[in-house]
């Protein structure tokens, strides 16, 4: 990741997409970038409403949670954030939306099956749905962090989506493709019958789903 004022300017620009996309409402949900040579997260902050931020309000803290950098409080979920940082090297941003279609199947406890081949790249697979949490704690990552060893984003039951990449715009796009597929398989389930991508085609595309991302 770059520097500490260029990570500021990617997550500002895309909360506010996000949130004009409706991945965030009023002030739910978060994202965060971590420099690792550093050990600095950028983060958004607690109860400051997506439209009206600006680059001052991000906050900087160490994986701790100390606060360098900033006049508010980081997202009360900033423990969830620097768990995934600790115990997944490949990840340098979390995202945590309460996208409405993908937010609904989590409220279900159902997962988003394996439906649309970009899911494959994109997500590593199906999405999966990690159990009821205390939001705020350090505990929420828990799950969530077995099942990023073979996928990049899962449901958060009764509480939204959680996606992670490699860099801020990475994460980005894979919770927008987290509320396509669930917004695909809303429709595709009242249409009828939902047809999964079968295990021939996703052999052939190289994936073990078992295994790993592919």
């Amino acid at each position: 990741m770059g520097d500490i004022m260029d990570i500021k300017k990617n997550i500002l620009e895309v909360a506010k997409n996000a949130y004009d996309q409706k991945l965030f409402a009023g002030t739910s949900g978060n994202l965060s970038g971590y420099i690792r040579e550093k050990g600095r997260v950028v983060i958004t902050p607690s109860s400051i409403r997506y439209e009206t931020m600006t680059i001052e309000d991000l906050v900087v803290i160490d994986l701790e949670g100390n606060i360098l950098e900033g006049k508010h409080q980081p997202s009360s979920e900033w423990k969830m954030h620097c768990m995934v940082y600790r115990e997944c090297e490949e990840v340098s941003s979390v995202f945590h939306t309460h996208s409405p279609y993908a937010t609904s199947f989590a409220v279900n406890g159902m997962p988003i099956p394996l439906i649309l081949i970009e899911m494959l790249p994109f997500l590593g697979g199906d999405v999966p749905v990690a159990k009821l949490v205390i939001p705020g704690t350090g505990g929420m990552a828990a799950e969530p962090i077995q099942l990023f060893k073979n996928r990049n984003a899962c449901l958060l039951a009764n509480h939204g989506v959680l996606a992670v990449g490699s860099t801020v715009d990475q994460a980005y796009i894979r919770a927008e493709y987290v509320e396509d597929a669930a917004k695909i398989y809303h429709y595709a389930k009242l249409n009828g019958q939902v047809n999964l991508i079968p295990d021939k085609i996703i052999k052939t595309m190289g994936y073990d789903l078992k295994g790993g991302k592919g």
